[in-house]
């Protein structure tokens, strides 16, 4: 079977997908008519299928997303210099709730193996947490992370590189140059990452820092209490130690209320200290070990047993996006979470800036008109602030995401909302609340990939997916992040950091839905500890905050 060389995404659309590299002077065969390209076109980019005027519309995913700064013909590619962002205004439509529901026979009576929690959560994972409450105690939990980790059997040694550095020491010392240096082959490190672990249902401790605590806004401090409430209460969490200086705005009894109002009556071990309560850093640290050694002692008796799959909440995200994100991985997920919401399980899709031109859409999909109007609000009040401080969600592709054919910010967000599939919108979330409801919730976060990460977990994501076409390594402290290749060229260049591989769909070997498919089984077994995502294995811990101002 031939492969397919160029796609039309919506019956819409004015321009072509190229799906793979396409010479300049190749013929196009499209809807009866047949033009050559006037330039090359390499694969993820755009062209036009008709002669189009400046200033005329460029649809696609059925949506616009840019208008033309010169007139240009059949066959021409599309780029920054002849397209500029543009989309649709957006207002408070008609609800357009109903979707088809996807077949899911082949799912109703799976299960995963979780920790079930008294609140009625289950978690894919079962962690302590040590967390400071503001950055001064950044250096006392690094302290009790050299104290801790190794000894009980959770430091990542794989690929920690230390054998390569005493080969260069060694040819140093026995007189090496600098080209001898740079041109010696070094041995990979093939240490094993497995430890004997002392607590055997506990999967790790994760120490946590940020810059945020004090020194900020009110306003930071509060969201950052919000933030750490939202870990500590999660369901992959059996308890927590708290390092507390004692005078910062990040103060305990605000930690304490959002622990409360997020999981009223909470009964999992939590440990706050404060320095400047208990004297000495000796005293301090001497309590935190204590307290932390026997709350993992408690966490231990947790055993994982089999739940249904509408315990699950998966965090939608997107990181080195390029050109095919939009048609193979995204709308992967897109069946992913319509699945699950069909089960009654929960979905995220987050990175605000990243649904611009779509808002719509979106806003029509709410099952209310106040949900509507949250989101919709949210957007507007976003944006103009990001354009206040001369910014804007038009600025949102990064350079890795124009040079792969995400040319403007409406393109790059058609394809990043299908991750949220067609399911209505049951909730709207600012950061950092809770997603604590079944089916499509949208959470306010910038489009960064790790403080949206970090935020979607907060909100209660106890699997994160996560797409990408350039590669990404990130992954999150206490929530399995499984990363899903968009094109099958950067799988096989970065299988350390990739998990499963969606290239399949752009070369037609695997439809959306058995891909679809895929996924959700392989998500079944991360979420019962059976398989470890490359992120959970190289020990990629990333966590910021966000701080409520302009990060896109």
């Amino acid at each position: 079977m031939a492969i397919q060389r160029y796609l039309q995404i919506h019956p819409m659309d004015n321009v072509l997908v190229a799906l793979q590299d396409l010479a300049e002077g190749t013929t196009i065969v499209f809807e009866h008519k047949e033009f050559t390209l006037k330039q090359a076109v390499a694969a993820k980019h755009k062209f036009t299928i008709q002669p189009m005027k400046q200033d005329a519309e460029i649809l696609m995913y059925g949506v616009l997303v840019g208008k033309l700064n010169v007139d240009l013909e059949a066959g021409e590619l599309i780029t920054t210099e002849n397209l500029r962002h543009a989309s649709e205004d957006f207002r408070m439509g008609d609800r357009k709730t109903a979707w088809i529901k996807p077949d899911v026979a082949a799912f109703k009576d799976k299960t995963f193996n979780g920790f079930h929690r008294s609140n009625g959560t289950v978690g894919t994972a079962n962690y302590w947490l040590v967390i400071p409450l503001v950055f001064c105690e950044n250096r006392n939990v690094l302290t009790l992370k050299a104290a801790f980790e190794e000894k009980l059997g959770y430091k990542v040694k794989a690929n920690n590189y230390i054998s390569e550095v005493e080969d260069l020491i060694g040819l140093y010392k026995s007189g090496a140059d600098v080209n001898q240096i740079l041109g010696q082959d070094l041995l990979a490190n093939s240490a094993s990452n497995e430890q004997e672990r002392l607590f055997k249902n506990v999967d790790g401790i994760k120490f946590l820092n940020h810059e945020m605590g004090c020194g900020g806004t009110r306003m930071d401090s509060d969201a950052l209490c919000g933030l750490l409430a939202g870990y500590i209460t999660h369901p992959n969490v059996a308890g927590a130690t708290v390092l507390s200086l004692g005078c910062q705005h990040a103060q305990a009894s605000i930690l304490k209320a959002e622990i409360e109002k997020r999981d009223p009556g909470f009964d999992r071990p939590l440990y706050i200290f404060e320095q400047q309560k208990e004297g000495t850093e000796k005293e301090l640290m001497q309590k935190a070990i204590k307290a932390t050694f026997a709350g993992m002692m408690q966490a231990d008796q947790n055993e994982r047993k089999p739940a249904t799959l509408d315990k699950l909440c998966i965090g939608l995200e997107c990181g080195g996006s390029d050109g095919f994100s939009g048609i193979s991985a995204n709308p992967a997920l897109g069946f992913v979470s319509d699945i699950l919401v069909a089960l009654g399980g929960s979905v995220i899709l987050a990175e605000f800036p990243e649904l611009c031109g779509v808002e719509q859409e979106l806003s029509d999909r709410c099952i209310d008109e106040p949900t509507a109007e949250k989101f919709m609000s949210l957007m507007r009040t976003y944006n103009a602030k990001a354009e206040a401080d001369g910014s804007g969600f038009y600025m949102n592709p990064s350079p890795g995401n124009i040079r792969d054919g995400l040319i403007t910010d409406a393109i790059k967000s058609a394809g990043a909302a299908k991750k949220g599939g067609t399911s209505p919108v049951a909730a709207v979330i600012d950061y950092p609340e809770l997603a604590n409801g079944p089916g499509l919730n949208l959470l306010c976060t910038p489009g960064n990939d790790v403080e949206s990460t970090t935020a979607e977990v907060a909100a209660g994501a106890n699997i994160v997916l996560f797409t990408t076409g350039l590669g990404t390594p990130t992954g999150n402290p206490i929530t399995p992040v499984v990363k899903l290749s968009t094109n099958t060229k950067t799988f096989e260049k970065m299988p350390d950091i990739i998990d499963l591989n969606c290239g399949t769909i752009i070369e037609g070997t695997e439809t959306i839905e058995q891909a679809a498919h895929r996924i959700l089984d392989y998500v079944i077994e991360v979420a019962s500890g059976e398989v470890k995502p490359k992120a959970v294995l190289l020990g990629q811990d990333d966590f910021i905050p966000w701080r409520r101002g302009v990060s896109l």
